[in-house]
């Protein structure tokens, strides 16, 4: 299979692509392409990338899995393509948006335009077969996207983390805080939300307050 990743991250990232896991990695991807339905499409397999170059980072938001539904995944966690019902993270993600910011509800719930302004929207575990979240968990995604985020944390500087849920929190271990910014909350799953660990969090101004500080331009959500 071939790494179709933006030539920004590629020279970062070589050394990482060389490692016998990511080799293994990709065999397995390809095999279960070939004898599955599996998602996001290929091609999309590294849009966050695609469409956030590493120059251009400045927040990174934490995923755990692409969504396992027919046409739901574009390769940007919690994003979904234009027409596709908001599944039910992305909905409080856009109600507290609403209560935070004043933004009124999208009609899509593609979060390209979040990604173009240099949001990372990163899952950790890149690709899924249909119907069975989790199932191309342990395979090496995480190592690849624990690296990513390492990479990050080495190199650039005052980049807002968002860890939501429990699973994201465990990252922050990879982020250096003395030289980036990490707000962590609850998932915004219903489970979660509606146990009262996700609404009021703020984290959407918060992260806009802290790019300000640091001489960058506050993102439109």
């Amino acid at each position: 299979m071939q790494i179709n990743i933006d030539t920004s991250w590629k020279k970062h990232l070589n050394e990482e692509f060389n490692k016998p896991y990511f080799a293994e990695l990709l065999a397995f991807v390809e095999a279960e392409y070939e004898a599955h339905t599996c998602f996001p499409e290929k091609e999309l397999i590294f849009n966050a990338f695609n469409l956030c170059a590493f120059e251009d980072v400045k927040v990174v938001i934490i995923g755990q899995d692409p969504y396992h539904d027919c046409n739901q995944a574009n390769g940007l966690c919690f994003s979904v393509n234009d027409g596709i019902a908001f599944p039910p993270s992305l909905k409080n993600i856009f109600k507290e948006l609403k209560d935070d910011v004043n933004k009124s509800l999208p009609e899509s719930g593609n979060l390209e335009s979040w990604a173009r302004q240099g949001v990372l929207l990163l899952n950790a575990t890149l690709t899924v077969r249909a119907h069975q979240a989790g199932s191309h968990q342990k395979k090496g995604w995480e190592t690849f996207t624990d690296a990513v985020i390492k990479l990050i944390s080495d190199r650039k500087e005052n980049v807002v983390f968002l860890l939501w849920g429990g699973y994201a929190k465990k990252k922050a271990k990879l982020i250096d805080p003395k030289k980036h910014h990490i707000l962590s909350t609850g998932h915004p799953s219903p489970l979660s939300a509606n146990r009262g660990y996700w609404f009021g969090n703020k984290h959407f101004s918060e992260t806009n307050f802290l790019l300000e500080q640091d001489g960058f331009q506050p993102l439109v959500w």
